[in-house]
């Protein structure tokens, strides 16, 4: 059973000329753990559809059932107490009690759920770093600082699903990251989690993303290209970690993707990227050589920046590589690699795997150094 379920359904509003459909026959379903993202317009019904699964609406027409609840059977009185239960609300707004410390508002939520506890409410604050900014007021909070007291908020009672409106719209990009590693790790502890974006970037931390126009949906983007990415990130690092003779197990794995490891490294597993004895990971032959492939990209552009372009920063170096390595096509490494005069090593002295023109290159040189010693013989 899907943890959201929209069944045909339409809000309307009237308005002078006839009432106009906000949404106009969604259906749509979220499974638990799953992260949605919903982008489109201004007026394409985003917020009216974050409003009715964050229970603050009804539709107009249709079903909509949460954790196989049909909210229509409901009373008011029961949808407020629904909504305290099941769900966490993070605003671009923040929507913090300006009268209130960044403590009282955490305690405030888990008054309107069940029973305030300051000792939980600081603990949820710490947990999002501010642990320094317990008892200051909003006005006295960055907008980062404040979104962070938010997602506290919304996390305090332990909902099902968080509901995110717009969570970065109001902040710089440092906060905006912090803000998405805080709902990355709520999504990797099995939030559910809807999120409304308008930033692409942003929304392909999704496991799926719809587009709405006109109250309807357009378009539907499952991300499985970050699973692919995330399991070469994974390959890479079980390769340097062989290199360096630690073990190949999933405590070692330093990682942080979209998924979490424990989605990737089963979903490896059934590829047959890798196989397992007892707790340790094993390359399967495909999974090696795709580990290499990886590996080679990465360590080739390192070497093209480092003489090419005269870059000698270490971090620098390393998000380059990292950026290149999975665009690289097998031909445009071929040329880095024939370019390069088909190097052994990295600028940091790590072996670069072998790829065929380096064999085809080597064979080469081997006959004709073959044919010199011939034709060396043949002159004595």
């Amino acid at each position: 059973m899907p943890l959201i379920d929209l069944q045909d359904v339409r809000r309307a509003y009237p308005s002078q000329g006839g009432d106009v459909a906000a949404l106009d026959g969604i259906s749509l379903t979220v499974e638990k753990g799953e992260w949605l993202a919903i982008m489109g317009p201004s007026g394409s019904g985003k917020t009216t559809l974050v409003n009715l699964i964050g229970c603050l609406d009804r539709p107009t027409s249709g079903a909509l059932l949460i954790d196989g609840t049909d909210l229509a059977t409901l009373s008011r009185r029961e949808l407020t107490r629904f909504r305290a239960d099941k769900i966490g609300f993070v605003f671009q707004q923040f929507h913090l009690i300006p009268y209130l410390t960044a403590v009282e508002n955490v305690m405030l939520a888990q008054h309107f759920h069940s029973m305030s506890d300051e000792n939980e409410a600081r603990d949820a604050l710490i947990r999002v770093g501010l642990e320094h900014r317990l008892h200051h007021l909003p006005a006295q909070l960055s907008g980062g600082e404040q979104q962070r007291v938010s997602i506290a908020r919304a996390l305090i009672n332990d909902p099902a699903i968080i509901l995110a409106d717009e969570p970065t719209g109001n902040l710089d990009e440092a906060n905006e990251g912090r803000v998405m590693d805080l709902l990355r790790h709520a999504h990797e502890a099995g939030k559910t989690i809807v999120m409304v974006t308008h930033d692409p970037t942003i929304a392909r931390l999704a496991d799926r993303c719809i587009q709405l126009h006109h109250g309807r949906i357009s378009e539907i983007s499952i991300f499985s290209n970050l699973e692919d990415e995330e399991y070469d990130e994974i390959l890479e690092q079980l390769w340097i970690m062989r290199e360096n003779d630690v073990p190949l197990t999933q405590e070692h794995i330093n990682v942080h993707g979209p998924i979490p490891l424990d989605r990737a490294l089963p979903g490896m597993l059934r590829l047959g990227l890798l196989t397992q004895k007892g707790s340790r990971f094993v390359f399967t032959g495909v999974g090696e050589r795709r580990a290499s492939d990886i590996v080679r990209r990465h360590r080739l552009a390192e070497l093209l920046f480092s003489e090419t372009l005269q870059l000698r920063d270490e971090a620098e170096l390393e998000a380059q590589a990292c950026k290149f390595e999975h665009i690289l096509s097998p031909e445009a490494t071929t040329r880095i690699c024939t370019f390069l005069g088909h190097p052994a090593a990295c600028p940091h002295g790590s072996p670069i795997p072998r790829g065929e023109c380096c064999l085809a290159a080597n064979g080469e040189r081997e006959k004709s150094s073959l044919l010199s010693a011939q034709d060396l013989g043949a002159r004595s």
